[in-house]
């Protein structure tokens, strides 16, 4: 194995780590700290004037004027809507919870390629899909319905598959783009649009939070996710990228729910129990299933 290869599985771990750490640090941050829209107009904020920054030691890129219509949509569902449902899961539900919802979006990605890209569904994608469905149903339909830290449990998971469809849609619609312009170019306009379409709705509770009172772990909590988690693991992705096949850093989220589990129970933020273990499976076997490549005979 190469230096460069090595180095992007380290940096593809290491996004796939911070993500997994996060569920449970944000959650810890909801909403004695900071409520869920005042976090997520933080997090945007600081992380489009990040990409800002960035973007000023890079070769400018002029956008063409067809292709702000979709751009304006990327921040929609990618850094909006998609950002919205799982802070306002994650303040509802529990890290494990959403941990294993995220690993939802190749199924939904599959299911929005059908219907957008008409790419043809077989007999076993449909049977994955179904799993992983009825997984996702169980931890909404029969999970706990309040712990300490967990006011509406199954609300909250209701809010996490809406953040894996909206990011699912991001996917989709983003894709066109990365061939036309560079990531730091599309990331600071996602940004600034997101900002700004969060300023109305986060604002309030933004300005709800004592800044100045704050002791230095809760700041430090905050930098880790809004910038290690925003800023951070893009560009650790946009590095691993250049050296690992797309596929290759999509398995990388598989490893959210298991860091994020481990970190979780550790710390005692959350708990183990056979319902979820059930759902995680049934997830897990879905996913399988449903993005497993054909064999074809030679």
């Amino acid at each position: 194995m190469n230096n460069k290869r090595a180095f992007a599985l380290l940096a593809a771990t290491a996004a796939a780590t911070i993500y997994g750490v996060n569920h449970t640090i944000a959650k810890d941050l909801m909403p004695q700290i900071i409520k869920p829209y005042g976090f997520i107009l933080l997090r945007v904020s600081v992380a489009g004037i990040l990409f800002w920054i960035t973007s000023l030691f890079l070769p400018r890129e002029k956008i063409e004027t067809r292709d702000w219509g979709r751009i304006l949509a990327c921040a929609f569902f990618g850094m909006v809507l998609n950002m919205l449902a799982f802070f306002k899961g994650l303040s509802l539900s529990t890290p494990i919870n959403s941990s294993v919802v995220i690993t939802l979006v190749p199924v939904l990605l599959l299911i929005l390629s059908a219907l957008f890209l008409k790419e043809k569904i077989t007999l076993l994608k449909s049977v994955g899909i179904g799993l992983g469905l009825i997984g996702a149903l169980v931890l909404i339909i029969f999970g706990i319905k309040t712990q300490p830290n967990a006011p509406n449990i199954p609300l909250g998971n209701v809010f996490f598959i809406v953040n894996a469809v909206s990011y699912s849609v991001y996917l989709i619609m983003v894709k066109p783009l990365t061939s036309k312009y560079s990531s730091v170019t599309l990331m600071k306009w996602f940004f600034l649009f997101a900002t700004l379409i969060n300023l109305p709705v986060g604002i309030s509770q933004f300005t709800q939070v004592a800044w100045q009172e704050l002791p230095l772990n809760i700041v430090g909590q905050l930098a880790f996710v809004v910038i290690g988690t925003t800023y951070f693991t893009y560009l650790f992705n946009i590095f691993a990228l250049k050296h690992l096949r797309p596929s290759t850093i999509g398995a990388f989220i598989y490893l959210q729910p298991v860091i994020a589990t481990l970190f979780a129970v550790l710390v005692g933020a959350d708990k183990l129990t056979s319902l979820r273990i059930t759902a995680a499976i049934l997830i897990f076997t879905g996913v399988y299933l449903s993005t497993r490549k054909p064999r074809y005979k030679s």
